[in-house]
């Protein structure tokens, strides 16, 4: 397929600055990688943390840097190797993060998104659009091990929300949720309605989604709503389980006080899951998380859920179309940006199309 010379991309030069560049020259696939034209991209929270730093020497090294993880579109190169894996051009695709190293005891065990030479760009390691140059681009170099083939019914914007839907269904199996399980969801955002629909995929009965504002609104559809703003959500929560608890929570929060909101409301011999990434200590109530086994379980990105997530959307089994609040072109990057952060008119999922 026909390949340009050049490509325009976001350029991230130092935190909170960064430009469109009209000139950046095209990356080649190497070997058992493939080289992909972007139709859509999905702002991640990720990439607001980024942005503005928070991640200094780590995400990114260095500057200039290309930022973007969550993104769809169509093979249009393939090194040797990739084209016998069946990647050729043509090949619609959704991308994700991680690739591991493929050697190491936490890749072979499939553990990649734990890879023991992570960062090792020459060990074969990298994460897209954290490290390693990213995706709001014209096109992007992935490796295969990063990229999953989408079906034709699904639309390049669904596609870009593969690696979010991909999270959020192992949020709900890291749960270990079980068949008529009640499970509280602690952030009403996009991460946190997608991680209630995934639940209720895989057996859940019942989903409590915590929050505020016009995103809990969007909510209702997905599950039983608790204004934390209004009432005390633990005590809501243990009111309308009978006084049980939920069987699992999980927090998209990452704050402090959702952190401690999602061990606040889970019964006795619960599970709570930490999807929210936390940017300061937490303390949490020990005595309770001894003395009635709760079970604590951590979550980094995923491992090998693109696969399930992606038949379950096209099935119509997770719907991802209606967290989709605002689409925008690469030039208006800075508008797109400032509606996901501040989160205007509700925004959830804002969606950039290189």
């Amino acid at each position: 397929m026909a390949v340009a010379d050049s490509m325009r991309a976001l350029v991230l030069d130092a935190p909170e600055r960064y430009h469109i560049d009209t000139s950046i020259g095209v990356p080649s696939p190497g070997d058992d990688e493939v080289l992909c034209r972007v139709y859509a991209v999905a702002i991640c929270g990720t990439d607001v943390h980024i942005i503005e730093g928070k991640h200094p020497g780590q995400w990114p090294r260095s500057y200039p840097f290309i930022p973007g993880h969550e993104w769809a579109g169509e093979v249009v190169a393939a090194g040797p190797k990739a084209l016998a894996f069946g990647y050729r051009p043509g090949l619609r695709v959704a991308g994700t993060s991680h690739a591991g190293c493929g050697y190491c005891r936490m890749c072979r065990t499939g553990r990649y998104n734990l890879c023991e030479n992570y960062g090792s760009a020459e060990l074969g390691h990298r994460q897209y659009g954290h490290y390693t140059q990213g995706a709001y681009a014209t096109y992007v170099v992935h490796s295969v091990r990063s990229v999953h083939p989408i079906p034709d019914e699904m639309s390049y914007d669904e596609g870009a929300l593969v690696d979010t839907t991909s999270i959020a269904l192992w949020s709900a199996k890291r749960g270990q949720i079980n068949a008529g399980d009640t499970v509280a969801v602690v952030g009403a955002g996009p991460m946190g309605i997608l991680v209630a629909q995934c639940a209720c995929a895989i057996g859940a009965a019942r989903c409590i989604l915590t929050g505020s504002g016009e995103r809990l609104e969007r909510s209702r559809p997905y599950g039983d709503v608790v204004d934390y703003k209004a009432e005390d959500p633990v005590q809501r929560v243990f009111e309308m389980t009978g006084g049980r608890g939920a069987d699992v929570a999980i927090d998209c929060g990452g704050t402090k006080e959702s952190i401690q909101q999602a061990v606040g409301v889970v019964r006795k011999g619960g599970q709570v899951v930490f999807t929210g990434v936390p940017h300061e200590a937490v303390e949490l109530p020990m005595q309770k998380i001894v003395l009635q086994e709760i079970d604590l379980h951590g979550l980094r990105a995923n491992r090998g859920t693109c696969e399930e997530a992606i038949p379950l959307i096209a099935a119509g089994r997770i719907n991802v179309k209606d967290i989709i609040t605002h689409r925008f072109d690469l030039d208006e990057f800075e508008k797109a940006y400032e509606i996901f952060k501040n989160r205007v008119d509700g925004a959830l999922k804002v969606i950039v199309h290189p």
